[in-house]
């Protein structure tokens, strides 16, 4: 029995959707990249992964809270391939609030960085868009006085269950 999930796409066979899809309409969309500025953004989603080349990656996929373009996404990728790299991702990471002794540690702190949010620069240099991390931003129940804090934590997102997903490929 084949294992979809790690069958090419050339091993599919789509020839029973022709029809529908010669049938299907398909309207012009007129995307618009989101124009460079400052944004608060929540992390949806986070992963390890590898880049064609094979340098460890860390994806970043941020929905955009606002102040303008709300509901959008920014991506934003740290390629762990160098000691520069590898400064960038530290600094990221601390400014999520993540503080590892060992990046190694990454992996299994993987869903601590879902659902921070941040405040973003998105620049945009000749064909190339970045996004850097400005600063977090710390929800009410995170700035909570002392004494409050291990009162119930709302209940798990969408993201925190697609990051556990994420993980449970490593």
């Amino acid at each position: 029995m084949t294992e979809f999930k790690d069958a090419p796409v050339t091993d599919v066979d789509l020839a029973d959707f022709d029809d529908v899809f010669q049938s299907s309409e398909a309207d012009e969309r007129d995307y618009q990249p989101v124009p460079d500025g400052k944004y608060q953004v929540r992390v949806e989603t986070v992963e390890l992964a590898r880049t064609p080349k094979g340098d460890p990656i860390l994806k970043w996929m941020l929905r955009i809270l606002g102040p303008t373009c709300e509901g959008r996404v920014l991506f934003r990728n740290n390629v762990i391939s160098t000691d520069e790299n590898v400064g960038w991702l530290k600094k990221d990471l601390y400014t999520c609030g993540l503080r590892l002794t060992r990046l190694s540690e990454l992996p299994a702190n993987l869903e601590r960085l879902l659902d921070i949010r941040l405040e973003v620069l998105k620049k945009t240099k000749g064909d190339y868009e970045s996004v850097y991390f400005n600063k977090r931003i710390k929800t009410a129940d995170e700035a909570a006085p002392a004494g409050t804090a291990g009162q119930a934590k709302p209940a798990p997102t969408k993201a925190t269950s697609k990051a556990r997903s994420e993980l449970s490929k490593f």
